[in-house]
């Protein structure tokens, strides 16, 4: 997974990863109290390089943790949102 861009973010930001074989893969957001937000990929991915852009028009200026887990990878990054 790579860092997401832009970041800091306002009010969409675009998250990319690569998937090296067909995996059940899972995408959530979360805030800074670990609660989710937002799910943008729960299913099953061909190999592949996917972008995936998040809409966060709706949501306070924070700091958020997005989390995927692909087979046995899990991955987490931070982004900021500044309005």
């Amino acid at each position: 997974m790579f860092q997401n861009y832009p970041n800091p973010f306002n009010p969409s930001t675009t998250l990319s990863f690569v998937i090296s074989q067909l995996s059940f893969i899972s995408l959530k957001i979360y805030n800074v109290l670990g609660q989710e937000v937002a799910t943008l990929i729960e299913g099953e991915k061909a190999p592949g390089y996917y972008e995936i852009e998040w809409n966060a028009d709706n949501m306070p200026t924070g700091v958020y943790v997005y989390k995927i887990m692909a087979g046995n990878f899990t991955d987490v990054k931070r982004m900021i949102l500044i309005r």
